[in-house]
């Protein structure tokens, strides 16, 4: 069965990672990353290593390294990176795999395609620019 739209803990923190790493004027490190935000920071250091793999910031190391956008806020959706953990966003609007549900209207009142549609729309629209701002 499809469900309501889910994020997982890596695409909170990849997200929340990188407004952090943009409104930054020097260097951040995952050690600080992982105080502000509570993550754990091995997982922290695991999904900054796929946003490093993945061209979306460049890491020094080191004592005084650390991370630093390598593009623009303004040009990294939240869409993108959603989809860079979770995987291409599903817009099904029917949670019944064979498509035979036996109603005429949706017995959830069609909110879960509702709830994809919009999300899908905010992710897409809305870049880390957005969420330091």
């Amino acid at each position: 069965m499809s469900k309501i739209v889910n994020i997982s803990e890596a695409a909170s923190l990849a997200i929340h990672s990188l407004a952090l790493i943009a409104q930054s004027n020097e260097m951040i490190s995952t050690i600080d990353i992982a105080k502000i935000t509570g993550f754990s920071k091995n997982h922290l250091s695991k999904v900054l290593q796929i946003l490093v793999k993945n061209g979306y910031i460049n890491s020094t190391r080191g004592p005084k390294g650390g991370f630093v956008l390598k593009a623009k806020a303004e040009e990294i959706f939240l869409l993108e990176i959603y989809e860079l953990f979770e995987g291409k966003l599903q817009q099904t609007h029917c949670s019944l795999h064979s498509g035979k549900c036996p109603f005429k209207s949706c017995v959830f009142g069609g909110l879960t395609g509702k709830f994809t549609n919009e999300f899908y729309n905010h992710m897409n629209n809305h870049t880390i620019a957005h969420v330091i701002h």
